[in-house]
């Protein structure tokens, strides 16, 4: 299976997917850390996550998936929602919520 492959088949598989740095217990970079704390924040229970330092493929073809150049990259329901920024901005609005538990 391609990288391209492999990646659809993750977010599609799972209702709430984050490709970020490090682990939800040890985030590598504050953007990741941040990411985890708004979906924790937002009750996110099904909360699947990628270390894209466990595969350099996956780290490069994320980036190209949904044509996004950082990581950490959050997909709800195979649709990619964004990054951090956008993360907080959609947390501060309530909508990210919205889209978790909805």
């Amino acid at each position: 299976m391609d990288t391209q492959a492999q990646i659809k088949e993750i977010v599609t598989s799972h209702p709430v997917v984050l490709f970020m740095k490090g682990t939800p217990q040890f985030p590598q970079c504050g953007f990741s850390g941040n990411a985890i704390n708004i979906l924790r924040a937002c009750g996110a229970e099904n909360l699947h996550t990628v270390n894209v330092f466990d595969d350099e493929g996956i780290r490069q073809g994320i980036k190209q998936y949904a044509n996004w150049p950082t990581i950490p990259q959050l997909y709800i329901h195979g649709e990619f929602i964004g990054g951090s920024d956008i993360m907080t901005e959609m947390f501060q609005s309530g909508e990210l919520k919205q889209l978790i538990q909805g």
